[in-house]
């Protein structure tokens, strides 16, 4: 059921896509900057221009939008996959810690950990 509404929901958003294509294909100059502000700054910006249709603007203006969102949240996510990164290699280091621990103990070659300094003293007063 939800392939079939995911199927018709493209379906939808292609037939809405090239109708805005069709009825947005008039050429219109894009330049690199507007003539008034490339005098002022003084270079020679305002001769960079082309001719596209409308539509090649606006999706392109929708997907540029998309993949600056993607790099900014990609961007403020870092801290996260960092904290990730370090936990999973903790995690690594205390299953190999404890793996080695096991085998000394199936062994018998285990180490006894020395017994806290306060308790044997108490112990010992008892």
């Amino acid at each position: 059921m939800i392939r079939w509404l995911r199927i018709l929901f493209l379906v939808v958003l292609a037939v809405v896509l090239l109708t805005v294509a069709l009825a947005h294909r008039d050429p219109v100059t894009v330049r690199l900057m507007p003539d008034n502000l490339a005098t002022f700054v003084g270079t020679g910006w305002s001769a960079w221009s082309m001719q596209l249709p409308l539509y090649a603007v606006i999706f392109g203006g929708i997907v540029a939008g998309l993949l600056i969102g993607f790099f900014w949240e990609w961007m403020r996510e870092h801290k996260h996959r960092a904290e990730v990164r370090r936990k999973s290699q903790e995690v690594k280091t205390l299953q190999r810690e404890v793996s080695t621990l096991r085998s000394k103990v199936e062994t018998g070659t285990a180490v006894v950990a020395p017994k806290n300094d306060v308790l044997t003293a108490l112990s010992k007063s008892a």
